[in-house]
This record gives structure tokens, C-alpha cells and sequence, in this order.
């Protein structure tokens, strides 16, 4: 096991972290409940896909949701979107979908004489990518820069996107009908993967009382500015990380790129992003420093879909990226002890 030591972790819970500005954790804490509040009421008994979702959003990354039809990919989408008073989106992939669908194009005014860039979808705050593999890997591809840079670049001239920017999207599995695999750099650029799964039975029936005459989205109204969400931005960024969580860090990504089971491992920008959501799941609990627990509870999200898995000689996948992962947290944590340094 790991060692979780911890010096007067009450206190410093409590505690803004160091450059966080006016915010406290009491307003962070009141604000991100009302975020989880709003969209948990439209997505009903997935408390972690709901969290998964805002860790995304607070920690300037991308959300990939994959799963089946019908669970409620695109409702969560739509769901944190319309949480929060941002400028929204909705690109609706299909085979047909060009680059410049997305990102822009220029066009001729003849009056001016000269070519006016017509700003694509992707210029908004959140950007709902909804079946985004049933375009081909070209039109993916246009995501690639407004994603990692915040920009776009059409006919030479670079145009930034709106701050915060956050794309949420969602896929089918690759074996359903016209589907297309992500390439691997799209699929580097998204924070988290994560499923929705089947409802329990519960949540499934109530579903069935409370939606046959209203649509929750309908009655969803922003509970954040896009201005909040910078100020939470901030907050979580601040967020204490000890070198030796940084260290169990690395060792975690570097040992994904020599597991005899994988063929691609963990890139450097899945260690950052690692980080980053770890500095936002410790601040959704509460703690102004991150433990070894924020780390793994995050580890498949941020891996799985990044890693390859090495395949056997009839060609079918050895195993799963997730079990690789598990084999390598066993290993880590209990060779590698991290305490947890009391900020200074």
C-alpha cells in the first residue's frame, strides 16, 4: 500500500490554496455543489460520470463519453453545457462533415474585395462534438489544434477560441456500424474517457415517471458564468502537489511505456493532465493538497484510452488497457511509499 501520511491535513483543508485569489473554499465548494446539483438532476444515479464531467470542465481539459446508444451520452453533453452561462455549440458529426464545417473557412466579400473569415462551431466556450466517430479521421482531425492550443489556423491567420473552452464528445463503440477509430493524437487530446453504463433499475423507472411529460434539460437553467468558471479554473490550479506526487506520477506514465503488454504507453501531456485533474478531484473534496487516492482514482480515466494494447499472433488485443493499468498501479503503489509534505 501507499503511504498517505498526512501533516495537518484538517487545517490545511481549509486553507485557499497559495495564488487562488479572492475565492475561498467555502464559495469553491458552494459553487462546484450547485454545478454537480444541476446536472446530477438531469443524469440521474451517475454521480461519477456527473463528477468526471466537472473535474473535465474545472481542469481545462476535453471529455470523451463512449458508450452504447441511448444511456445518455449527448444528455450529459447538453447537460453540463447548459449549466453553466457560457457560449454552447452543437457539432453533429456525420460522414458528410468537412473540416471547414468546423473550424471556418474564408470567404470572398466582393464589395471589400478581400476574403472575411465566417468563424466555424468550434468558436464557442463548450463545444458538444456529438458522435464524433462517425466522421472520417479528417474531419476529426480539425479539432486537433483548437484543442491543445486554444486556436485556429485557416489560410495562414490564427484565430483563438473563447475562454474557458472546454469540447465534450461523444462515441459509439468502434465494432457498431459506421463508426471510425479516433486517431491516436485526437484521442491524446481528451482529459478523461469515461462510460456511462446501463441505469440500475431505480433510476431507470424513475426515468420512466418523471420524463414521459417534461424533458429535465427544459427546465435546466445556468447555475455558473463563464466568469465563475475561470475563478474555479484558478482555484483548482492552485492546488498543492508535493514532489513526491509527481513522482508517483511519472513513475505511473513511465511505466505504461515498458509494459510488455501495451505497444504505446502513456504520452508526457497524460501526465500533466493526470496532475490537473488531481488538483480538481482534491478540491472537490475539500483538500487544498493532493493525496496518492486523487491519483489512482483518476488513473484509467486518463489512461486507458490513450494506451495500446500489444496483439497476440492470431491479431486479437493480448488484453486491456485497463488491465495493464491495474497490474501497474499493484506494482507502484506498493513499491513506492509518497508522503504527503506539508505545504509550506
Amino acid at each position: 500500500m501507499v503511504d498517505t501520511a498526512t501533516t495537518d491535513a484538517a487545517s490545511q483543508s481549509q486553507d485557499a490554496p497559495e495564488g487562488s485569489g479572492k475565492l475561498n473554499a467555502e464559495g469553491f465548494a458552494h459553487v462546484t455543489d450547485a454545478i454537480l446539483d444541476a446536472v446530477g438532476s438531469v443524469i440521474d444515479g451517475k454521480p461519477d460520470a456527473v463528477r468526471s464531467a466537472v473535474v473535465c470542465l474545472l481542469a481545462e481539459g476535453h471529455l470523451l463519453i463512449e458508450d452504447v446508444p441511448g444511456v445518455g451520452k449527448t444528455m450529459l453533453a447538453r447537460a453540463l453545457a447548459t449549466s453553466v452561462d457560457a457560449t454552447v455549440r452543437r457539432i453533429q458529426f456525420t460522414p458528410d462533415l468537412l473540416p471547414g464545417d468546423v473550424t471556418g473557412v474564408s470567404v470572398f466579400n466582393p464589395v471589400d474585395r478581400e476574403f472575411e473569415f465566417k468563424p466555424g462551431a468550434i468558436f464557442a466556450q463548450i463545444v458538444i462534438a456529438d458522435e464524433i466517430n462517425r466522421s472520417s479521421p479528417k474531419t476529426q482531425s480539425a479539432l486537433l489544434e483548437a484543442m491543445e492550443e486554444r486556436q485556429v489556423t485557416v489560410d495562414g491567420h490564427t484565430h483563438f477560441v473563447p475562454e474557458p473552452f472546454l469540447v465534450v464528445a461523444t462515441q459509439n463503440p468502434l465494432e457498431m456500424e459506421g463508426t471510425y477509430a479516433l486517431p491516436e493524437a485526437q484521442r491524446d487530446r481528451f482529459m478523461m474517457r469515461i462510460s456511462m453504463g446501463y441505469p440500475d433499475a431505480r433510476s431507470e423507472a424513475l426515468m420512466l415517471r418523471q420524463r414521459d411529460a417534461v424533458n429535465p434539460l427544459d427546465e435546466l437553467r445556468p447555475v455558473v458564468s463563464a466568469d465563475q468558471v475561470s475563478g474555479l479554473v484558478a482555484w483548482a490550479r492552485a492546488v498543492h502537489v508535493a514532489p513526491a506526487i509527481e513522482d508517483y506520477a511519472v513513475a505511473l506514465s513511465q511505466a505504461t511505456r515498458s509494459h510488455t503488454d501495451l505497444r504505446l504507453g502513456a504520452s508526457p501531456r497524460a501526465t500533466l493532465q493526470l496532475i490537473r485533474a488531481a488538483k480538481v478531484w482534491a478540491a472537490l473534496d475539500g483538500r487544498g493538497f493532493v493525496i496518492p487516492d486523487d491519483v489512482t482514482a483518476l488513473l484509467i480515466p486518463v489512461f486507458a484510452h490513450r494506451l495500446i494494447p500489444t496483439r497476440s499472433a492470431g491479431g486479437s488485443r493480448a488484453r486491456t488497457a485497463a488491465d495493464a493499468i491495474s497490474t501497474i498501479l499493484e506494482r507502484i503503489a506498493a513499491s513506492v511509499r509518497v508522503p504527503i509534505a506539508a505545504r509550506q
